[in-house]
């Protein structure tokens, strides 16, 4: 017993045999080597010496709010993977997984916290599922968002446990369910108390092995099955536009899986997850999942660690400075993270609408079981409204998010240094305006740090950490150690125009709107974007930010960039109508009053007012390949620009940034990655075609210029340049 080191062993007087899964010096259980031969061994136990001593098995937990998060990702993706490899590890998870299912004994997965992926198929091997009814527990298989399709049974098992339908709703799109929706779907039995879990598990291997319900044969009969089969691929179709192999190649499975031998269907598992993993999609994807593990994990660049506090101090008390949808979507996200906030505004009409929209996003998340009742009771408790000039000296953080204009921010600033206490951080939410003339007038500016949150707070998960240059690093290390305390993910840039994802994302904009001027169709526009991966089109995205603030914002980076992308007068003359965008019901497209239209907002009409402002209705270059690379080439050049201008350190950090604050086509990698990958002489030819035939502000940058000429990539220059600095070191 003393050589398992993650999977410990105990049986109680009842015999009953508990295997917890208990991984030294991690937070999470996850599947390695090591996890896979202890479990192996302990089932050599139970079907062996142990089978007439235990009644039933129960796996558990011993981790706070991990139950078993699946694969070891980052030790599955580091080296050369072939398809043996991958071979070897389906058949090692398969193989385990159906020793469960055969034990002569019952089985139960008593869950608490996540259960992902492997952890999952895990559970779907056992004859019974229990689980606390804690928030931290979620239930799911989300291996198509990393490209590939659950191989380790879980394809097979769950369309035969709750029904095709209820299945393919899990499977085709990864997402997580909280124990009670689990239950309502089948999936899990019984759910209950963290402290109630040894005694329910009891109670169902006292019920003995489980069999199905009659109600899941019958939603799985081959005439509903074709049926639901074919809804199901036109709905993956639309979201998808193709691009994404792995929902499609899982569905195949799962169906087939309902008309062949359980065997069959496993190996028709491990044969589409080989295929799915060698897809560029799945490896990009892949790369997205460890890019987000590095931002769990970033820490202070050299220049700044050596003189930030070796743990920055934790921010239990905040204030808000601004209540409007940023500044009351931010209080809302602290307040439900223990953080207690003042939120902040010059009258009590603009707090009351702040105080209202934090109560709807606490209000929806505890219908969606994001929060329990009592949870969100306690983080509306944790919001206190202000309109008076109060003391801040009791105040760790400061957040001020109010409207985007220089001047107003530099007095609220004033006054905010003489309220804080001699620690104080002072932290801006600004999009695009300078860190450093925020704090100009400041008799301490080095206490000033920007904290970027991106909208709505409560669903995007990046933040940008802006250190100005005076910025010290007491103020940067605090932001960074408060982002990744509150569950944000972080990327640390330095302070210039527009930061890096706004940056990149308004010349973007700015040439769909040349696009449209030149004549051509809106939907076209949107549609060609869609096509390549984009989430949104980007007429319909400035409509979604706000003609308003995408005209400011773009207007501020074409006053403050050495090379701006060139603005024309579109904007200004729908604002001028009072077109503001979805906000206001009219922009690009037509949304009704107040931008409350009937139905999808993506299936909103075009405005049919736009054709007087267009050039011609006939523009004279209607070619495809071409609108496409102004639209995406623009964003690679600018992208390689904050590389070479060192606003980031590294492309991670720009695919990063892009990919959580963009929704850049994830499948792509990011806008650098896809510019290696399509190849940097091609790039930079084309980018020299554009520059001539549209505009000098397609004229590719320094940067791509030098690595096109070399035969370099982003990310070969990026890892070159470590192994120098580390052999220097």
């Amino acid at each position: 017993m003393n050589d398992f080191k993650n999977l410990r062993r105990e049986i109680n007087e009842n015999g009953i045999c508990t295997l917890t899964f208990d991984k030294p010096d991690s937070a999470a259980n996850i599947f390695d080597a090591a996890t896979f031969a202890e479990l192996n061994a302990h089932l050599d136990w139970l079907e062996g010496e142990g089978r007439g001593a235990c009644k039933g098995v129960v796996f558990a937990t011993a981790k706070p709010k991990i139950f078993l998060a699946g694969a070891d990702l980052i030790g599955f993706t580091q080296g050369e993977i072939t398809p043996d490899i991958l071979g070897r590890l389906i058949d090692q998870g398969q193989r385990t997984f159906e020793r469960i299912a055969w034990l002569p004994i019952p089985s139960v997965a008593a869950i608490h916290g996540v259960c992902l992926g492997g952890g999952c198929e895990l559970a779907l091997a056992c004859d019974w599922r229990v689980a606390s009814n804690d928030a931290s527990t979620k239930i799911g298989l989300p291996e198509v968002l990393l490209g590939i399709l659950p191989a380790w049974g879980g394809s097979t098992r769950l369309p035969r446990l709750i029904g095709l339908p209820a299945a393919l709703g899990a499977i085709l799109t990864g997402k997580q369910y909280a124990a009670k929706q689990a239950q309502k779907l089948g999936w899990i039995d019984d759910v209950v108390f963290r402290e109630g879990l040894p005694h329910a598990a009891e109670k169902k291997i006292a019920l003995g092995r489980k069999r199905l319900a009659p109600p899941v044969f019958l939603l799985n009969n081959p005439l509903l099955a074709g049926i639901v089969a074919r809804k199901a691929r036109a709905q993956t179709l639309a979201k998808t536009h193709g691009n994404y192999p792995a929902p499609l190649k899982a569905l195949e499975v799962a169906v087939r899986g309902l008309s062949c031998s359980h065997e069959e269907s496993l190996h028709n598992e491990k044969t589409a997850f080989i295929e799915l993993a060698s897809t560029d999609a799945s490896r990009n994807l892949m790369r997205v999942f460890l890019l987000q593990e590095r931002a769990k994990k970033l820490k202070l660049p050299a220049d700044l660690a050596s003189g930030a506090e070796s743990k920055p101090r934790p921010v239990k008390n905040a204030a808000v400075v601004g209540a409007g949808v940023m500044g009351a979507g931010i209080a809302q996200w602290l307040a439900a993270r223990g953080v207690r906030v003042l939120l902040k505004d010059i009258g009590s009409e603009p707090l009351a609408r702040g105080m209202q929209t934090v109560a709807k996003i606490v209000r929806d998340a505890t219908k969606r079981r994001v929060f329990t009742k009592t949870e969100a009771t306690a983080a509306l408790d944790r919001v206190v409204p202000v309109a008076a000039d109060v003391p801040l000296r009791h105040v760790d953080l400061v957040i001020e998010a109010a409207v985007e204009k220089l001047d107003l921010k530099k007095k609220i600033f004033a006054g905010l240094e003489s309220a804080g206490g001699p620690d104080t951080v002072l932290a801006t939410n600004t999009s695009a305006l300078s860190i450093d003339e925020i704090a100009s007038d400041l008799q301490k500016p080095e206490r000033v740090v920007g904290i970027h949150f991106f909208n709505p707070v409560h669903r995007m998960q990046l933040v940008e950490i802006v250190r100005g240059p005076r910025s010290s690093a007491a103020a940067v290390g605090l932001a960074l150690g408060f982002v990744k305390a509150i569950g944000k993910l972080p990327v640390l840039v330095r302070d210039s125009p527009g930061f890096l994802v706004n940056r990149i994302l308004l010349p973007y904009m700015a040439e769909a709107v040349r696009l449209f001027q030149e004549g051509h169709d809106p939907a076209r526009i949107d549609k060609l974007m869609l096509d390549f991966g984009m989430p949104m089109g980007p007429l319909r995205l400035a409509d979604e930010v706000g003609l308003d603030v995408a005209q400011h914002v773009a207007k501020d980076l074409e006053q403050r960039l050495p090379k701006p992308v060139p603005m024309n007068d579109i904007l200004e003359r729908m604002m001028a109508k009072g077109w503001l965008g979805k906000k206001s019901g009219t922009g690009f497209y037509a949304y009704g009053a107040n931008g409350k239209g009937k139905g999808d907002d993506a299936r909103s009409p075009l405005n049919p007012e736009l054709g007087a402002f267009q050039a011609n209705q006939n523009p004279v270059n209607t070619d495809e390949a071409l609108i496409r690379d102004r639209l995406v080439l623009i964003m690679v050049n600018e992208a390689a620009r904050t590389l070479e201008e060192h606003v980031v350190e590294a492309p991670e950090d720009v695919d990063f940034g892009m990919i959580m604050g963009t929704g850049w086509a994830p499948f792509r990698g990011g806008p650098l990655r896809y510019a290696d990958a399509r190849g940097l002489p091609e790039i930079g030819a084309r980018l020299e075609q554009l520059g001539r035939q549209v505009g000098k502000h397609f004229e590719p940058c320094d940067l791509i210029r030098d690595l096109a000429q070399r035969g370099g990539t982003f990310y070969a220059e990026a890892k070159a340049a470590v192994k120098k600095e580390s052999m220097q070191a």
